[in-house]
């Protein structure tokens, strides 16, 4: 019983242990996400993955705009 209860916290841990130990630690030592030391290296990571993210993904050959769908 004990265990089902942990069970979604093991699945997220497993599943993304890097940010859940960081999410983790920030709570243990009380860091707001909003004070500057935090919020200009977050800022940081942020920019760095927006540029490294590609475009193949949104533009697959599709024409852009609305498309029609058909609804029975």
């Amino acid at each position: 019983m004990f265990i089902d209860e942990l069970s979604p916290i093991w699945q997220q841990f497993i599943q993304h242990p890097v940010s859940f130990m960081g999410g983790f630690f920030s709570g243990v030592l009380r860091l707001n996400l909003a004070d500057d030391p935090v919020k200009s290296w977050l800022d940081r990571q942020m920019r760095s993955t927006a540029h490294t993210t590609s475009t193949t993904d949104v533009d697959n050959g599709k024409a852009g705009g609305p498309q029609s769908i058909a609804i029975e």
